[in-house]
């Protein structure tokens, strides 16, 4: 099955591996003549002493040498060639199937062992494909014919050199099964440590506030120690391949002195054949040892393979969209109806029952304490996961009947966390969006008050941000974020915490410019910060996963719910100077 599968990604370049194979093939013959030459130079020339053969032999064993190079180079090109083209296929596969897993895949996955399965894994496969592979065709095609040699030769004695093979199968078998099960354990301990070291790197201004270098580095050090020692146990059990071979090798030549010998003092064999014959064992000596070298390869690979085929059979987000329909623009109202949810393996619900109306063109805030329960709602909004109970209906269609991309094109999203690549400003911006001219970026900039930040950097809209926006605060990386929903102009907009990282004095810009950009929009404003929802049309409080309060800020005091206390928490001696 799984050879089955990885030969699914050469056969797009059988061309180049039926070349490769022709080549290998011109190889294997030429190293077989080496030994064919061996007969006629002992028989013919040293004991006969036809000396004038010399003038044909010399050119033809360099000949022979020149031409086996020519075709091994171009063996060994292709053969890489396709290694390669498979591999990024492999790596492009691996790639797609993770931006399509949905989100609930990646809280169960570690970062680092993801990103192990792309580099590591793939890497691992490279060289069984491009090397291995390589080797294993053209070893296996010289072995075939210099075993032809060896029979043609003299097949008894052919048969007697080749009784060690099965002595020394199953030590082999035995080693490749127990390297097959560390690499497995290998990789995982290499997928630790990318995870560490993705963790460190994305963390190192916490790690260097603390002063905790030292201890980083210690759990480093324990971690590529764990792997070192899975690495050595594979070394361990992999070298004793060239020494069980060498054992084997040097019973089969004692095999072929002895009884060849016993052949040329009965008569039954020139010197000339049986030195050829031992030419022909010495030459089928170094493919055996390169096979037998493949193999543990082939089972360190195996590892990495099974992890890689697992990832690629898990069912996507895209597998799992029943939607069959396109979803259009928004026109009448957004309902939850009885809506319900509990993540995996939670037993209590992140949402209760919750029925909410929201009309086109309104903007209704969600507040309530961390963990209540309002990014989880707008994440099923997104179809990120799906209602354990209830629905979600648009204008009437049940979200579950329409495609993720129409449901997703509708809706713009400002998050908490503020995600920028290492690109220009503008690409930033107009990231997702194809075809947009220079001055729609530069409106969507100066709407999210950003444009003129953005023109004191030193290349202005084309100034790289680094990674995650490294170069900018953390108030421009979500003005930054703000432009690019503002660019996607989607009819729907949910701003999680959008004003959560901004100073006193962007916050003030950002409030000016939502009462233009949220007209005619239905907006979703999710905040802790109640300043910056307090003109929201409708303020939904959620409480441990249930709606408890719904209304406007000055209806919502005069109640004295939960609004109202959260309200003097964060407003404690402002709320005590109203009267």
């Amino acid at each position: 099955m799984r050879l089955r599968r990885l030969i699914g990604y050469l056969k797009p370049h059988w061309k180049s591996l039926l070349g490769a194979t022709a080549c290998a093939a011109v190889v294997s013959l030429l190293t077989a003549s080496y030994a064919w030459m061996i007969k006629p130079i002992i028989d013919e020339i040293f004991i006969k002493n036809r000396w004038g053969l010399l003038f044909w032999i010399i050119p033809a064993i360099v000949g022979v040498g020149v031409t086996k190079g020519g075709f091994n180079y171009l063996r060994s090109y292709l053969m890489r060639y396709v290694g390669n083209r498979a591999i990024a296929a492999i790596r492009n596969d691996l790639f797609q199937k993770l931006i399509r897993m949905p989100i609930g895949f990646f809280s169960h996955q570690r970062t680092g062992g993801l990103m192990s399965l792309i580099v590591n894994d793939a890497g691992m496969i490279q060289q069984v494909i491009a090397t291995v592979i390589r080797d294993l065709f053209q070893q296996s095609l010289t072995m075939l014919v210099l075993v032809g040699v060896l029979f043609y030769l003299n097949w008894g004695l052919a048969l007697v050199s080749i009784l060690v093979v099965p002595l020394s199968y199953y030590p082999m078998a035995r080693i490749g099964k127990r390297i097959r099960r560390i690499a497995h354990s290998g990789q995982e301990k290499i997928a630790e440590l990318t995870t560490l070291l993705e963790e460190t790197l994305s963390g190192i201004r916490l790690i260097k506030a603390f002063g905790s270098e030292p201890f980083e580095t210690e759990r480093f050090r324990q971690k590529n120690q764990e792997y070192f020692q899975k690495t050595m146990k594979t070394t361990r059990l992999s070298e004793l391949v060239p020494g069980i071979m060498e054992g084997a090798g040097a019973v089969a030549a004692a095999l072929i002195i002895g009884v060849g010998a016993h052949e040329v003092r009965m008569g039954r064999m020139t010197p000339g054949g049986f030195f050829s014959f031992l030419g022909a064992s010495w030459l089928l000596y170094a493919p055996v040892r390169h096979l037998a070298a493949t193999s543990t390869v082939i089972q360190q690979a195996i590892a990495a393979i099974d992890r890689i085929f697992w990832m690629l059979d898990q069912p996507s987000e895209r597998i799992s969209d029943q939607g069959k329909r396109a979803l259009k623009p928004v026109e009448r109202e957004i309902r939850f109806e009885r809506v319900s949810f509990y993540y995996d393996g939670m037993g209590e619900a992140a949402l209760r029952e919750i029925d909410l109306t929201v009309k086109t063109g309104e903007v209704v805030a969600l507040v309530g304490s961390s963990g209540s329960g309002k990014t989880t709602l707008m994440n099923l909004l997104l179809r990120f996961y799906d209602p354990t109970d209830g629905v979600i209906r648009i204008d009437g269609v049940d979200l579950r009947d329409v495609t993720l991309e129409s449901l997703r094109k509708q809706i713009g999203l400002v998050a908490q966390e503020t995600i920028l690549f290492d690109d220009t400003v503008a690409r930033n911006i107009a990231y997702g969006l194809e075809k947009i001219g220079p001055a729609r970026i530069m409106e969507a900039a100066r709407a999210a008050y950003a444009h003129e930040f953005i023109l004191r950097l030193p290349g202005g809209y084309d100034t790289m941000i680094g990674e995650r926006g490294v170069r900018l605060s953390g108030g421009q990386r979500q003005r930054l974020a703000i432009a690019r929903a503002i660019l996607r102009d989607s009819p729907i907009l949910i701003l999680d915490e959008a004003t959560s990282s901004l100073d006193s004095e962007s916050e003030m810009y950002i409030q000016k410019a939502l009462s233009n950009l949220l007209k005619n929009r239905t907006t979703f404003v999710i905040a802790h910060r109640l300043s910056t929802v307090q003109n929201a049309a409708r303020i939904v409080v959620i409480e441990q996963g249930r709606i408890v309060e719904t209304g406007r800020h000055p209806e919502l005091l005069q109640r004295g719910g939960i609004y109202k206390k959260l309200y003097q928490l964060q407003f404690r001696e402002q709320y005590a100077e109203t009267p």
